[in-house]
């Protein structure tokens, strides 16, 4: 077995573990902090807007020697300070965005393009796009993020209970508030692909705290019956032995789109690869930290509010109490007896490191009379 495997069965037995729910203020701060830096980057910068949202025109022209960024310089002067993106495509052609602009105005941002850039007006394609196309995009996005929440909701309420539904959305909105936030403090452009990257990691988030609350209902089933373990321990013990089984899915779910971020977007320049794909890196990172780290550890502050698991709490404390305070007696009450005296003559309880040796082999003690 590998080391790695070996830990994770360590982890499902209880044998090592972390105590998330004991140090989960700490991960709530964490939580409570990345969010406000998200937040203020959402209200601060902005989202970059693609032009499906905010309308405008796209110019695509054909193989030119004219750089990127001297394209979008070019586009920006020719739209009398518009915002424009270039990107050059694979075939040596550029794909020129302008965000605001109509009809009549495309008409002499065409023909400046074709003049700065030196090739023939009718080469350059010009692709109008309305604002209003946008806002239904966006309008139909929303819909089906509030429809995948409420099914969500009640999903979980009818398979598990309301409190891991109540932890499974707070998680979700805690994943989509910092991915939008990266978004707003990286700069990079919401479009179509953007909408589908949220609501996919959405998706891989719910399983991943699926995977922990079905394991923590399957060990806290008639938790109330024993004086063992409280609620909280039962349900850290849960996300111990998930641990391992979330870290492999999450590293083998972000090495593709790892590979689509850095090396399809940042090396090769594959600028459309950058919509989804950061929003796929972050989403399932946010994913997995808050399955473990939120999630979980929520549902158990929740239960534990319960007077059954209050009381159970109760006497798990007082069953551990009365155990230390047993062991306690006995090694206080394990006093050395007298060289003269019979082992055990004291009145203590012979354990099983205190039996002497020679009632083990069975000999008596010498009288010391010669017969």
């Amino acid at each position: 077995m590998s080391k790695l495997g070996n830990i994770g069965a360590r982890l499902y037995r209880g044998e090592v573990g972390y105590d998330f729910i004991g140090k989960r203020k700490i991960w709530y701060g964490v939580s409570i902090l990345i969010t406000i830096v998200a937040i203020v980057g959402l209200g601060v910068r902005g989202l970059n807007m693609g032009i499906e949202f905010s309308g405008g025109a796209v110019f695509t022209t054909p193989k030119t020697s004219v750089s990127a960024s001297e394209a979008q310089h070019k586009a920006e002067s020719a739209a009398g300070g518009h915002q424009a993106m270039a990107q050059k495509l694979g075939d040596g052609a550029l794909r020129i965005q302008i965000s605001g602009l109509d009809t009549k105005a495309a008409v002499p941002v065409q023909e400046g393009l074709a003049k700065d850039l030196n090739v023939p007006v009718k080469d350059v394609n010009t692709q109008l796009v309305g604002p209003s196309w946008g806002e239904q995009i966006a309008n139909k996005a929303w819909l089906g993020l509030g429809i995948f929440m409420v099914l969500v909701v009640l999903y979980l309420a009818i398979a598990f209970e309301w409190r891991m539904a109540v932890a499974a959305l707070v998680a979700l909105i805690h994943d989509l508030t910092i991915t939008v936030g990266i978004y707003a403090l990286v700069g990079f452009e919401v479009t179509p692909g953007t909408v589908i990257g949220l609501l996919t990691i959405l998706g891989y988030s719910l399983y991943d705290t699926v995977v922990v609350f079905d394991s923590l209902k399957e060990a806290s089933k008639d938790i109330t019956k024993q004086t063992r373990f409280t609620y909280s321990e039962v349900a850290n013990r849960s996300i111990n032995g998930t641990l391992v089984r979330s870290i492999n899915t999450t590293v083998v779910a972000l090495l593709p789109v790892a590979g689509l971020l850095f090396v399809g977007g940042g090396v090769l320049g594959a600028g459309m690869l950058n919509d989804i794909s950061l929003a796929l890196f972050v989403g399932l990172a946010a994913g997995a930290y808050s399955s473990i780290f939120i999630a979980t550890p929520l549902v158990a502050d929740l239960k534990s509010r319960e007077p059954q698991m209050k009381a159970l709490a109760k006497r798990v404390k007082a069953k551990r109490a009365a155990a230390e305070a047993k062991g306690a007696s006995q090694e206080e009450g394990a006093v050395p007896a007298p060289a003269d005296a019979e082992d055990g003559d004291d009145g203590t309880v012979v354990g099983p490191r205190q039996q002497p040796a020679s009632r083990n082999r069975g000999r008596g003690r010498p009288s010391g009379k010669r017969r």
